[in-house]
């Protein structure tokens, strides 16, 4: 049996905090319950959490940070020069499916987060067999949104979140 750190009490307290403020008291009684429904919630939802991450190689998470710096850039000016630019030109927006070898439920997580940080693209779906939906706003060549999405980012999470020690 594992002895209770500050980590693991650390969500319970804030959960308590909560309940104290929201009831606008701190009678003995409502902190024995708020402490009684932290605990059980925290210990109910353990099973939804997902496992803690370890990522490796800080070299390999400034380059993709870097990259993923660059490429929200260069959306951005796509973007807007799409919108501003040429007016008469109508962006072909469209869903794409790019099968991924990721697994890690984390990298999966930060690839989500990077797509959806970057202007014209949204998430849309993660399937079963690990097939991610994507719409982008301008969709001229399915091919390179594949090629950038698995050279530029899966590739690299990885490295970060799947390599072996």
């Amino acid at each position: 049996m594992t002895r209770p750190s500050l980590q693991h009490a650390a969500l319970p307290l804030c959960l308590l905090a909560v309940w104290l403020v929201l009831q606008g008291t701190f009678a003995p009684g409502e902190i024995m319950l708020g402490l009684a429904l932290s605990v059980a919630l925290v210990r109910a939802a353990a099973p939804l959490r997902p496992r803690h991450a370890f990522p490796r190689r800080p070299g390999v998470m400034l380059a993709l940070l870097g990259r993923v710096l660059l490429d929200i850039m260069h959306s951005n000016l796509m973007v807007a020069r799409l919108i501003w630019s040429r007016p008469g030109r109508q962006p072909s927006p469209g869903f794409i499916r790019i099968p991924l070898t990721l697994r890690d439920p984390n990298a999966l997580a930060a690839l989500a987060c990077i797509i959806t940080s970057t202007p014209g693209t949204v998430w849309v779906d993660l399937s079963d067999d690990h097939v991610l939906t994507l719409h982008v706003l301008d969709l001229r060549d399915e091919s390179a949104w594949g090629r950038t999405i698995r050279q530029h980012y899966e590739s690299r999470l990885k490295e970060i979140f799947e390599c072996t020690p």
